[in-house]
């Protein structure tokens, strides 16, 4: 039995367990020597980790520790700049007699996939706009098999299995509730924009089966799930016969969608569901990221700096 989670291991000054390698690599330091440089995680987090000083041989065996391996290592728990970080002494692949349950180390979205897939599909087949419903049901039904495992980035918000439909889910929920408020918005188009406007991560980010992700694609490196979207949907409503009108205006809800050029996105949103589709985007990641900085964290306290919110800290409240 795992004894020792990521959320927790603050707690403690060493530790001796097993983790699942998110990903890994020999690097060389300031002093020319080498060291091992891997990313630590279980079901409640990720902890940066290094393997200090290693001699070539011990870099050969190491360089062969992949993204989804079980390892077994000791290590001291330490600061640096304000983060958690293991300094690891001693390390081993994890073999057939260990006591090892998948189940602590997969970080998984909190609904299954099925039951997400569904609702989202539903949101899909109830579109008043033929159109919009013949796109969004058919790319949700080519694309059924994936979205049951595929995380919504290789790093940060909704990392983790079913984390694409998790994403798409809550911004469905939000935005259907933003239609009821802003009576002048198409509902649809706002439905479709969620469905549609992440829908190239499956082809930007690699991912296996447990939904831990070793990084980009050639295409997602060179191109980004942006481009690749605009390219795709340009296709796909070629194929569909829809006016030139409403092709575009999807394709500027995937452009738009990041907001600022530094993010990628080369315009901002130039009409009001491209607006909405862009805030429900950044309040879903903004929330995940908080909700997942605050676990393990004691009422009362502050979280690890979070690189991704601006290298806050965020509070717990001693009271709710």
């Amino acid at each position: 039995m795992k004894q020792f989670f990521v959320e927790n291991l603050k707690d403690y000054s060493e530790v001796v367990d097993f983790f699942m390698v998110k990903s890994a690599g020999i690097k060389v330091g300031a002093n020319k020597k080498q060291y091992f440089d891997v990313l630590l995680g279980d079901k409640t987090g990720e902890v940066n980790s290094k393997k200090w000083d290693i001699a070539d041989a011990e870099a050969d065996d190491l360089a062969g520790i992949k993204e989804g391996e079980i390892i077994k290592v000791k290590a001291q728990v330490t600061d640096w700049q304000g983060q958690t970080q293991l300094r690891i002494a001693r390390i081993r692949r994890a073999n057939e007699e260990d006591p090892i349950d998948l189940e602590d180390f997969i970080k998984a979205a909190p609904e299954k996939p099925e039951d997400m897939f569904a609702y989202i599909y539903g949101i899909a087949e109830e579109m008043e706009d033929e159109d919009l419903k013949r796109l969004c049901t058919k790319v949700l039904d080519d694309n059924r098999d994936k979205l049951m495992y595929y995380p919504a980035a290789s790093k940060n918000h909704h990392a983790e299995f079913a984390g694409l439909l998790y994403h798409m889910k809550r911004m469905l929920m939000t935005g259907l509730s933003v239609c009821r408020i802003y009576t002048f918005l198409n509902r649809d188009l706002v439905s479709a924009g969620v469905v549609l406007h992440d829908i190239e991560k499956l082809n930007e980010i690699e991912s296996n089966e447990f939904g831990i992700s070793p990084g980009y694609s050639f295409e997602g490196q060179m191109l980004g799930h942006i481009v690749q979207g605009i390219s795709f949907l340009d296709r796909e409503t070629r194929e569909l016969g829809f006016s030139r009108e409403k092709a575009v205006m999807l394709e500027h809800m995937i452009l738009s969608h990041h907001y600022e050029p530094e993010y990628g996105s080369p315009k901002k949103p130039l009409f009001p569901e491209a607006e909405v589709l862009h805030y429900l985007d950044i309040l879903d990641a903004r929330m995940f990221d908080m909700e997942e900085a605050l676990k393990g964290v004691e009422p009362g306290s502050f979280s690890d700096r979070i690189w991704v919110l601006d290298n806050r800290r965020i509070y717990k409240p001693a009271e709710r």
